[in-house]
C-alpha cells in the first residue's frame, strides 16, 4: 500500500467514524424505538446495522455513477444535499407521525380503576390498563412497518464526504483503491452506528424508567422529529 493510499484509508476511517458520531440521527432514532418498542437489544442492533448499509450504499451507488458518467464532484455534492434535506423532511414528518401515534397510545394505555364488589358485601378497586395489557399480543402478530420506514429514510439519507473521498482514487484509475476506502469507510460507519447504539441501550438499560414508560412512543417520535429539525435547520 502506497503512502498516498495509507494516508487515504486513514481519513475514510477517521471521517467516516466523526461524520457518524456527530450526527445524531444516525444512532438516536434507533435507541428511542427500540425502547418504546420493546425490541431486544439483538433487533435494534441489526435493524441499526441494515439501515447502514443501506445509508452508505445509496451514497457509494451515486458516486460510482457520478465516477462512471464523468459527472463533476460539485454536481454530486448538490445532489446530496438535496437528498439530504429530502432525509430530513422525511425524519421530521415520521418523527411527528410517530408522535401523534404514541399520544393516541398514551391515551388508551391511561391507568384506570373499576370497583369490585364481593357478596360478603365488601369492595375494592382493581386499577389496570386495557390497552397495555394486549398492546404486546397485537404487535408481534402484525409486522412492524417501522424498521421499513427507517431503512428507506436512512437508503436517502447521503454520506455526504464519502463522493469527495471516493473521487481521489477514481481520478488516478486506482480500482483496489477505491474499492478499499469505499469499505472501510461503511465498516467504520456501521460499526460506530451499531457501537452508539449498544452504549445507549446499555446506559438507558440502568435507568428507572417505569413512570414514563406510557409515554416511550411520544418521546421516540419527538426524539426522531428533533433529530430531523438538527438535520435541516443546524446543518448536524
Amino acid at each position: 500500500m502506497t503512502s498516498e493510499l495509507t494516508i487515504l484509508a486513514a481519513t475514510a476511517a477517521s471521517i467516516g467514524f466523526v461524520h457518524t458520531i456527530t450526527g445524531p440521527d444516525h444512532y438516536l432514532p434507533f435507541i428511542v424505538i427500540g425502547r418504546a418498542r420493546g425490541w431486544k437489544l439483538r433487533r435494534t442492533l441489526l435493524t441499526a446495522a441494515v439501515c447502514g448499509l443501506g445509508h452508505v450504499a445509496g451514497s457509494v451507488v451515486l458516486g460510482l455513477v457520478g465516477i462512471g458518467l464523468g459527472v463533476a464532484v460539485g454536481k454530486l455534492e448538490i445532489i446530496e444535499g438535496v437528498r439530504g434535506d429530502l432525509a430530513a423532511w422525511l425524519l421530521i414528518s415520521f418523527g411527528l407521525i410517530y408522535t401523534a401515534w404514541g399520544v393516541r397510545q398514551a391515551v388508551r394505555n391511561r391507568p384506570h380503576s373499576h370497583a369490585h364488589q364481593h357478596a360478603d358485601g365488601t369492595s375494592h378497586d382493581h386499577h389496570h390498563h386495557h390497552h397495555r395489557e394486549h398492546s404486546h399480543v397485537h404487535e408481534s402478530r402484525n409486522k412492524s412497518l417501522t424498521p421499513w420506514a427507517l431503512f428507506v429514510v436512512f437508503v436517502l439519507g447521503p454520506c455526504e464526504p464519502l463522493i469527495p473521498i471516493l473521487m481521489y482514487p477514481a481520478a488516478r484509475a486506482n480500482v483496489g483503491g477505491l474499492i478499499l476506502v469505499t469499505v472501510i469507510f461503511a465498516v467504520v460507519t456501521i460499526a460506530t452506528m451499531v457501537g452508539m447504539v449498544f452504549l445507549a441501550e446499555r446506559g438507558i438499560a440502568l435507568l428507572p424508567l417505569k413512570k414514563i414508560e406510557r409515554y416511550a412512543h411520544v418521546l421516540a417520535g419527538l426524539a426522531i422529529f428533533s433529530s430531523g429539525v438538527a438535520i435541516r435547520f443546524l446543518g448536524l
